[in-house]
C-alpha cells in the first residue's frame, strides 16, 4: 500500500481529523493534506513520529527505495543549508574591509596602515565605493543567513548570483585603486565562495 493510503487509513482507524493529526505530530494540516493526497512525503523525524505515534514500523509505512530517496534528498537539503550559511558568513566577514587596518595613510612622509574609518588618502568618490561595495555585501550576507535560518529556499539563487557579482567588482575596484592588502582579503573571500559554489554543484 502506498504511504499517502497508509496514512489516510491509520488515521481514520483512530478516528482523528487531519488538524487532530498535525497538532498530535506537530506539524501544519497543511502537510498532512500533503502527505495524504500524495503530493509529498515526510522527513526522517517526521516519520519517526508517525511511526512512533501509530505504533507501527517506518518499514510498513514505506518501502525500502522510497525511505532512501527521502534521505538522500533530506541529506541534499541539509548541505545546500549548510553551504548557504557558510556563504553569508563569508559576506558578513567582509566587514574585516573596514575595520581591519588594510589602507596606506600617509603621516609625515611615513606610511601607517590604518582601517577605512581613518583611511584619509581615498578620493571622496572612491571612499563613497568602498563603502557602498563593503556594506552591500555585509547586508546580503545577513539576508542569506536569515533565509537559510528561516529555510526560505526561493530567494538563494538571486542573492547568490547578486553576491558574486558584486565581490568580482569589489576585486576589480581595489586592484585598480591599487589598494594592495584590501584586494587580497577581498580575493580570498571572493575565492571561498567560489569553492562553496564548485562544491555544492556537485
Amino acid at each position: 500500500m502506498e504511504f499517502h493510503k497508509k496514512l489516510q487509513e491509520l488515521r481514520k482507524e483512530r478516528g482523528l481529523t487531519q488538524e487532530e493529526l498535525a497538532e498530535a505530530l506537530y506539524v501544519s494540516r497543511t502537510a498532512i493534506s500533503k502527505w495524504e493526497s500524495g503530493r509529498g512525503y515526510p522527513s526522517i523525524d517526521s516519520l519517526k513520529d508517525i511511526s512512533g505515534y501509530f505504533s507501527v514500523t517506518i518499514d510498513e509505512l514505506l518501502s525500502s527505495d522510497k525511505l532512501l530517496s527521502i534521505a538522500e534528498k533530506e541529506n541534499k537539503t541539509n548541505l545546500q543549508n549548510i553551504c548557504n550559511i557558510l556563504f553569508g558568513m563569508i559576506d558578513v566577514c567582509s566587514i574585516m574591509l573596514i575595520v581591519l587596518p588594510l589602507y596606506p595613510n600617509m603621516v609625515n612622509e611615513y606610511i601607517y596602515s590604518v582601517n577605512l574609518w581613518a583611511y584619509a588618502q581615498a578620493t571622496k568618490l572612491n571612499y563613497l565605493l568602498f563603502w557602498t561595495l563593503y556594506t552591500s555585501l555585509i547586508i546580503l550576507g545577513i539576508i542569506k543567513l536569515l533565509l537559510s535560518k528561516f529555510r526560505n529556499e526561493k530567494y538563494h539563487p538571486a542573492i547568490t548570483g547578486i553576491s558574486m557579482i558584486l565581490g568580482i567588482v569589489l576585486v576589480l575596484f581595489l586592484a585598480v585603486t591599487r589598494e594592495a592588502y584590501a584586494v587580497v582579503v577581498a580575493f580570498l573571500l571572493l575565492l571561498l565562495k567560489g569553492i562553496l559554489l564548485l562544491k555544492y554543484s556537485k
